[in-house]
């Protein structure tokens, strides 16, 4: 499937789709092996992870800093650190890979000289100005531009025991930064929240886990601190579990269409916080009046796209973080939702309302929907073209920063397109 085209026009299948695809690893889980790996003294094995655009750009940061990294097949990565990363000659840059920005912006503080943490026009838009906030307090020489990338970082080496509070309202992926590099500092270091909110929880709880496979000692004092001691980390052999939230859409496409995708692990084995979608997922038609994506935010958009073809309207709650993504993906839900038929998705202050339509099922409404370079934007409106005529899906290459092989595994199961120059 040439993903290059300027457009995909689904062709929408008209039967179940059956058939196996395999999910590809897990972002999130392989980014943080990829870090900690580098961060650790020997060599680590990594199997199942993902080769897509924002594990690329982890990996080239990586081995700028004088971290070897070889790739002996599609879904693995070998790697050699010496416990410390170097100084790199150039800037970092990260495209928009968030767990990227975040994790490197805290483990670069640790190098001894300057760096710069950069990305592209839209990670420039993403906020870290809570995460260069704790770790000034930590007495690190840093700076962003007004809450926003670029960040430049004067290192002096690991920093030194202590208490450390961050912000984690916006992401917690700024918590899981602090954690994984407190771990290389010269004494305890005890990470706490100013508030008990978190947007998406669950992976904190993935980081723990992955730092704790490398080596470390990690102690939840209580729902809002952690103590990480200062072990550094060691070489291991790591297995990436596949990702939920590309798990969502296969989910999302056996439902809407009535059929049987074996995905080749059961929801209840995933460890992410996504994964969490498959029970509302599998209540569909019948999703339930509200529901709250705090906790699962990455399969805010294939719910939302369900949910047009749902019984009832569905409000969706707990989802303002959604604005600080890839895009504003509250807004572009719903301005691509009302592409579709005006009205069908609406913003109330920060939820999203999805008026539901189950007539729509069957309907040719042609329908060019934006992605906003949102590769969660392209994959869950791919959903919608299985089940009305006419949807095309903008920049379909979008995908390749979490799925490359998504249009590959729509078509593996029968799905056809005509691409769009």
């Amino acid at each position: 499937m040439d993903a290059r085209a300027n457009g995909l026009t689904i062709k929408a299948p008209g039967r179940p789709l059956t058939g196996r695809v395999t999910p590809p690893g897990s972002k999130s889980i392989t980014n943080r092996a990829l870090l900690l790996a580098a961060l650790a003294r020997g060599t680590s094995r990594l199997t199942g992870a993902l080769k897509s655009d924002d594990t690329k750009l982890m990996a080239q940061a990586l081995r700028a800093m004088g971290v070897t990294i070889d790739e002996p097949d599609a879904t693995s990565f070998t790697v050699t650190g010496t416990g410390r990363l170097r100084a790199p000659a150039a800037p970092l840059f990260l495209g928009n890979a968030g767990t990227a920005m975040r994790f490197l912006t805290a483990a670069v503080t640790m190098i001894d000289g300057t760096v710069v943490v950069d990305g592209d026009a839209h990670m420039r838009k993403r906020p870290i100005g809570p995460l260069v906030q704790a770790l000034r307090s930590l007495g690190i020489d840093i700076a962003d531009s007004n809450g926003y990338p670029p960040v430049t970082v004067h290192g002096r080496g690991p920093f030194s025991a202590g208490r450390v509070e961050i912000d984690g309202g916006l992401s917690s992926q700024y918590i899981s930064a602090l954690l994984m590099a407190a771990a290389c500092g010269t004494g305890p270091v005890e990470v706490a929240l100013t508030g008990s909110e978190i947007g998406a929880r669950g992976y904190v709880d993935l980081t723990v886990a992955a730092m704790r496979a490398f080596g470390a000692e990690v102690e939840q004092l209580d729902e809002a601190a952690w103590r990480v001691q200062p072990t550094g980390y060691r070489a291991a052999d790591f297995t990436v579990e596949p990702d939920a939230s590309a798990a969502t859409y296969l989910w999302g496409a056996e439902v809407l269409t009535g059929g049987a995708i074996d995905l080749g692990v059961p929801a209840d084995a995933f460890t992410q916080p996504d994964a969490k979608a498959q029970a509302l997922i599998a209540a569909f038609p019948h999703l339930p009046a509200v529901i709250d994506g705090s906790q699962m935010q990455d399969a805010v958009p294939t719910l939302a796209v369900l949910a047009a073809f749902n019984r009832t309207p569905v409000r969706f709650t707990g989802i303002a973080n959604l604005r600080v993504k890839e895009c504003d993906r509250v807004s572009a839900l719903a301005t691509e939702l009302s592409r579709i038929r005006p009205g069908l998705g609406r913003e109330d202050g920060d939820d999203l309302i999805v008026a539901s339509d189950p007539d729509l099922a069957g309907q040719v409404l042609p329908t060019r929907i934006e992605t906003y370079a949102d590769h969660r934007i392209a994959m869950s409106f791919a959903l919608a073209g299985l089940k009305i005529g006419g949807i095309t899906i903008l920049d379909p290459g979008c995908v390749a920063k979490t799925y490359p092989g998504f249009w590959d595994a729509l078509a593996s199961l029968g799905v056809t397109y005509d691409t769009v120059d």
